[in-house]
C-alpha cells in the first residue's frame, strides 16, 4: 500500500464507506492522510455523577457512573429511543440515544462508564442525548491526547475518519520526504511522515505546533515552487493581436451614466497598456468587494470585441455567471454595439451547448461568459484574445492555466476580491503584474456596522423585519450547516426553523449550505435575487455571489468564528444598491481579543487596510486562529496566520531555482513528482 493505492486497500474501508468517501474528495491512502483536521479537543476530566452539582450547557461533561438499572427502549413511529437514568436520587441524569437498541446490551449491572456529551435540563430534569460511552481506563488513555475533529459530510462519523487515518498511517514510510536536506536543517523542520502522524493525533501541543508548520511550509512551497518553475520554463510570449485605437474604451467610459473612480481607470489604463504591448498580458486586478471590477472586465471585453476579437470570463458560479451575462447584454444594448453575447454553463440542456459551441465557432468577435464548462474539452473558441477569470481565488492556478490554453496563447487577466496585503500578494502571484482598485464608487453609501453580543438578537430580528416590511431582503450568516457534537455554534437548519417562528408568516425564509446540490443552491440565489425569498439562513457559501442591490441587512452569527477577510467579504454582499445598508456581527465570545478583532471591521470597510490590520493583530502564531484563505488552493495553511511561513516557504522556492532551475539534480528529482503530486490535488479538489 502507498498513498496513490485506492482507499478500500485500508482495513476497514468497504464499496460503501468508499462511496461516502468520495464525497469528501477522498479517493487515494494519501487523500485520507491528506483531510487533516480543522480542529482538536481535549477531553474534560472524569467527574463522579454524585460530586456534581451543577452544569453549564455549553460545556460537554465527561461523567462517571456505575450501573446501577436497566436500560428500556421505547419505541416511536419512526424509530427506537433507548433511555438509561444513572445517578442517585437528587443527582440523575436521563440518558438518550436514538437509533442504538443494541446499546442496551452494553449496561450490564455494577459496570463502571463514562458518559461524554453535553448536559442539559429537560423538564426539570437533567438529560444528556446521544452521550459517547468509554471504559474507564479507555478515556483516561484519550485524555492524555488531543483528539482530532475533522470535517465530515452526511453518513461519514469522526470516530470513521480517525480510524481509518489510523489504519492509513501503521503503514510505515507511506511517503519519502521530498524536501531537500538542506531546507529542512536550515529552517529546522521535522521529518514529512512524523508532521503527518502529529498533525493527526499529536502527542503534544508542541508537537502539533511543529508538524502543522511544516506542513503548511510544504503546501506553501509545492504551490510557488509550481508557479515559478514553469515561470522559468516560459519566454515572455509573443503578443499576435493587434489592439488597435483605445480611445474606443474612453468613448464607452464617458458614455456610462455614472463616473469610474480614479483607480478603475488607472488599471484599465494599465490592462490597454499591456494589450498593446509586443508581449502577452498576465496580470491580477485585486478589487476590494463592491470596487467595480465587472465593468472594467467588460469594457475590455468590449474593446476585444470591436478589434474582432472574442474574449471570454470564466464565474465560479452559475448564478454569477448568468447575472454577468444579463449584465453584458444590458451594456451592448446600452452602448449600441453590435457584439454577441453567448452564455455557457454544466446545467444547459445539450441542444443548449450544442447551439452554444456553434457559435464560439462561428462569432470571431463574441463576448463569452460562463463557468468553468468553458475549459471543458468540448468548449473549442475562435479567435480568442483574451481570457478573464473572475474571482480567481475560486479557482486553481491549473484551471486558469488550461483556460489559457484555450486561444492561441491570450491575454491572461484574472479579478480577486479577497484583499491579500500587497506584500503577501508579490509572492502568491508571482507570475503575474498587479494593479489594485482600492476605491468603492462614489454613489455607494458605506456600510454602517455593530458589534454586539448575543443578547441583541431579539433587536436584530425586529430590524430585520423592519427592513423586510420597507421592501429590502437580509442575509442571516450561521458557521454550520446543522448541530454537531464536535463545534458549538448556531447552525443554518435550526437558526432557519427559529426565525419561521419569529419574523411575521408573511416573510419567506429559506436556507442555503453548501452540502446542496448546485442546481438547489442555484435556485435558490436566482428566487432570493427576485425576491421570492426574503430572507436568507446560509453558511458561507454566499460569500462570492449574485449581487442582489436590494439586501441592505447582513447579520453573522458567531463573528467571532471567522477570520476577518471572510467577514469582510460576506459584509460585501449588502450595500451593492442605493440604499443605506447594515451589518450586525454577533460576537459569542467573552474574549477581549475578539472584541478587539470585530472592532477593526466596525471601524473600518476598506478591506486592505482591514486584512493588513488583522495580519498584525492575530500574529503568525494564532495557531487556532480561523483560517481565512480557504479558497485559495490550500487544505491547511493560511496566508495570513502564517505569513511567516510564507515569506520563509518563497526564499527556499529562489535559493533553489537559482542553484538549479531546471531542477536536474539528484536531490530534486524527488521534488518534481511531488509538484505533480500537488497540481494533481488541487485538480481534484477543484472537481476536474
Amino acid at each position: 500500500m502507498n498513498a496513490d493505492s485506492p482507499v478500500t486497500e485500508i482495513k476497514g474501508v468497504g464499496e460503501k464507506t468508499k462511496d461516502l468517501f468520495e464525497k469528501m474528495g477522498v479517493y487515494t491512502v494519501g487523500d485520507i492522510l491528506l483531510h487533516f483536521p480543522r480542529n482538536y479537543i481535549q477531553f474534560p476530566k472524569i467527574q463522579d455523577i454524585d460530586e456534581i452539582s451543577s452544569f453549564d450547557e455549553d460545556k460537554h461533561y465527561a461523567v462517571h457512573a456505575v450501573i446501577k438499572r436497566s436500560a428500556v427502549t421505547k419505541k416511536t413511529r419512526n424509530m427506537i429511543i433507548t433511555l438509561l437514568d444513572i445517578g442517585s436520587a437528587g443527582h440523575m441524569i436521563k440518558l438518550t440515544w436514538y437509533r442504538m437498541p443494541y446499546l442496551k446490551n452494553e449496561f450490564t449491572m455494577g459496570r463502571h462508564l463514562v458518559f461524554y456529551g453535553k448536559v442539559k435540563p429537560k423538564n426539570g430534569k437533567y438529560t444528556m442525548e446521544q452521550p459517547v460511552i468509554y471504559d474507564v481506563q479507555k478515556y483516561i488513555q484519550l485524555q492524555k491526547n488531543l483528539q482530532p475533529v475533522y470535517p465530515l459530510v452526511s453518513g461519514v462519523s469522526n470516530n470513521l475518519v480517525s480510524k481509518t487515518v489510523k489504519e492509513a498511517l501503521n503503514n510505515e514510510e507511506l511517503a519519502a520526504d521530498y524536501l531537500p536536506v538542506c531546507v529542512r536543517s536550515e529552517n529546522g523542520f521535522c521529518e514529512y511522515n512524523y508532521a503527518l502522524k502529529e498533525i493527526h493525533f499529536p502527542d503534544s501541543m508542541e508537537a502539533l505546533i511543529e508538524a502543522r508548520k511544516r506542513l503548511v511550509f510544504d503546501e506553501f512551497f509545492l504551490f510557488i515552487m509550481g508557479m515559478r518553475y514553469q515561470k522559468e520554463k516560459q519566454i515572455k510570449e509573443k503578443n499576435d493581436f493587434v489592439f488597435e485605437n483605445p480611445k474606443f474604451v474612453t468613448g464607452l467610459i464617458d458614455k456610462l451614466p455614472y463616473e469610474l473612480t480614479g483607480a478603475q481607470k488607472r488599471a484599465i489604463d494599465e490592462i490597454v497598456a499591456d494589450m498593446e504591448s509586443p508581449f502577452v498580458m498576465q496580470r491580477l486586478i485585486q478589487g476590494d468587494v463592491g470596487s467595480g471590477k465587472t465593468i472594467v472586465a467588460f469594457l475590455l471585453m468590449a474593446w476585444a470585441s470591436q478589434c474582432g476579437y472574442q474574449s471570454a470570463i470564466m464565474a465560479p458560479t452559475e448564478v454569477l455567471a448568468n447575472q454577468h451575462y444579463e449584465s453584458f447584454c444590458g451594456l451592448v444594448k446600452m452602448f449600441g454595439l453590435e457584439s454577441p453575447v453567448i452564455l455557457l454553463t454544466g446545467s444547459m440542456t445539450q441542444k443548449q451547448k450544442r447551439a452554444a459551441y456553434e457559435r464560439m465557432q462561428n462569432e470571431k468577435n463574441a463576448l463569452i461568459i460562463g463557468t468553468h464548462a468553458l475549459i471543458q474539452e468540448k468548449a473549442d473558441f475562435s479567435n480568442l484574445s483574451l481570457v478573464i477569470t473572475d474571482e480567481q481565488h475560486r479557482f486553481g492556478v491549473k484551471q486558469r492555466d488550461t483556460f489559457s490554453h484555450k486561444g492561441i496563447k491570450p491575454h491572461i487577466l484574472v479579478m480577486s476580491a479577497t484583499p491579500i496585503p500587497r506584500t503577501l500578494a508579490i509572492i502568491l502571484y508571482g507570475d503575474m503584474d498587479i494593479s489594485v482598485i482600492d476605491e468603492v464608487p462614489a454613489k455607494r453609501k458605506p456600510i454602517k456596522n455593530c458589534v454586539v453580543n448575543t443578547a441583541y438578537r431579539p433587536k436584530a430580528y425586529d430590524f430585520i423585519e423592519e427592513q423586510v416590511n420597507n421592501g429590502y431582503q437580509a442575509y442571516v450568516i450561521c458557521p454550520l450547516v446543522e448541530e454537531s457534537e464536535n463545534m458549538d455554534g448556531e447552525n443554518v437548519t435550526e437558526y432557519a426553523k427559529k426565525l419561521k417562528s419569529i419574523l411575521s408568516k408573511d416573510i419567506h425564509i429559506e436556507m442555503l449550505h453548501g452540502k446542496m446540490k448546485s442546481g438547489k443552491k442555484d435556485e435558490i440565489m436566482t428566487k432570493f435575487s427576485q425576491n421570492k425569498i426574503q430572507v436568507l439562513v446560509s453558511t458561507t457559501v454566499v460569500e462570492v455571489g449574485v449581487n442582489v442591490p436590494n439586501a441592505t441587512v447582513m447579520l453573522i452569527e458567531n463573528a467571532d468564528r471567522f477570520g476577518l477577510a471572510q467577514l469582510h467579504q460576506l459584509r460585501g454582499r449588502v450595500g451593492r444598491g442605493d440604499a443605506q445598508s447594515y451589518c450586525i456581527f454577533i460576537n459569542s465570545s467573552d474574549s477581549k481579543k475578539s472584541k478587539k478583532r470585530l472592532e477593526i471591521l466596525n471601524d473600518s470597510n476598506d478591506g486592505f487596510k482591514i486584512a493588513s490590520e488583522d495580519l498584525k493583530l492575530r500574529g503568525p502564531g494564532d495557531f487556532f486562529g480561523i483560517r481565512q484563505s480557504g479558497d485559495l488552493v490550500f487544505s491547511l495553511a493560511d496566508i495570513y496566520q502564517d505569513a511567516d511561513v510564507l515569506k520563509l516557504a518563497s526564499e527556499a522556492v529562489d535559493d533553489i531555482l537559482d542553484k538549479d532551475p531546471d531542477l536536474e539534480e539528484e536531490d530534486h528529482i524527488i521534488l518534481k513528482r511531488k509538484m505533480k503530486e500537488f497540481e494533481n490535488v488541487q485538480l481534484k479538489r477543484m472537481n476536474l
